[in-house]
């Protein structure tokens, strides 16, 4: 089956170690599932696998993917948890299981014709929702709604801050928000990503760095150094910031008098538990919002897509397709 697969790591040219080609497909294994993945979608985990950061070199290669909807073994309709993960030894949370994989570090990916997961990942998938629609929730909308939902508790009338729009947890992050009844705020160095977040609801886009017209109760942080002091400037005392990423440095300063002085909430966030995951698609259901989808680019031009994303040009999210077979339903 053809697949994307990650042979080596390069934080100067992460594409050089990106190989398309032929792969064997999943062999049946107890206990899991095998699915025909019709559509998939970039997330920036996948780049960072192959810059190598976070993922050790012993593990290559690797499928990459993280997202994932299509048919399973009976012909049905659905999308995958990516966390495979013990949920009893995260005391009912499979994100704090110390063993926890996000598929593609420990098992093959969804950049494939096929993928194998434990059965349990397997979430019905809404006939309302479309197979491009659900290939973007489970990373970077899973993480967005356990970030704003589960961590921050966001209650309507709450002010939020989202920093970096265009990006996929942010711009999830963004449309969830207003979806809650949030007043919504937003950052981007690109006018034309701060005009998309004005057409999903926010009160104000701007510039990154721009003095908020005031401070807010939670800050939705996922681009790290470059944002940081900004975001606990415009965080109110008391007021909650929840980072699930950096992704322009992980060593931000840490304005530690700021944090205690004003007794500010700094919490991490990791993925989604299915739980959550199936939460995000009753809100979606009753909300009627989206993901923002970029574009769509058959598995042949995952390269293409990759620079895409490595420049920056992306808003929301780009979908791959590993099939031309969109809709052929059941496994052979």
């Amino acid at each position: 089956m053809l697949a994307a697969t990650a042979v080596s790591q390069s934080a100067s040219d992460p594409l050089a170690g990106l190989v398309l080609g032929d792969v064997p497909p999943p062999e049946p294994r107890p206990g899991w599932s095998r699915v025909r993945v019709v559509s998939s979608s970039l997330n920036m985990h996948d780049l960072w696998t192959l810059r190598g950061v976070g993922h050790p070199p012993e593990r290559l290669p690797v499928v990459l993917g993280c997202d994932a909807a299509g048919y399973d073994e009976d012909g049905d309709e659905v999308l995958v948890h990516p966390v495979i993960a013990d949920p009893d030894a995260g005391l009912g949370d499979e994100t704090l299981d110390p063993d926890r994989a996000l598929l593609s570090e420990q098992h093959d990916g969804a950049f494939a014709e096929y993928l194998s997961v434990p059965t349990r990942n397997l979430i019905p998938k809404p006939a309302w929702l479309s197979f491009d629609e659900a290939a973007c929730l489970p990373v970077a909308w899973g993480t967005a709604y356990r970030m704003l939902f589960t961590q921050a508790r966001v209650r309507a009338g709450d002010r939020v801050l989202v920093q970096g729009a265009g990006g996929g947890v942010a711009s999830a992050a963004i449309k969830l928000a207003v979806a809650a009844g949030a007043v919504v705020y937003a950052t981007s160095r690109s006018e034309d990503k701060r005009a998309q977040a004005r057409s999903w609801g926010v009160r104000a886009a701007l510039a990154s760095g721009e003095r908020l017209p005031e401070r807010v109760d939670i800050v939705i942080e996922t681009v790290g150094e470059a944002t940081w002091s900004h975001s606990l400037k415009s965080l109110r005392p008391g007021g909650t910031l929840v980072t699930a990423g950096a992704t322009s440095g992980m060593n931000p300063p840490a304005d530690l008098g700021r944090v205690f002085y004003l007794q500010q909430r700094v919490l991490g966030s990791t993925g989604c538990t299915r739980g959550e995951l199936v939460s995000l698609l009753k809100l979606m259901d009753a909300t009627g919002v989206r993901p923002v989808i970029d574009r769509t680019l058959p598995l042949s031009e995952i390269h293409k897509g990759f620079q895409l994303m490595i420049d920056g040009r992306l808003t929301g999210k780009l979908v791959i397709h590993p099939s031309d077979a969109d809709q052929a339903g059941a496994l052979p």
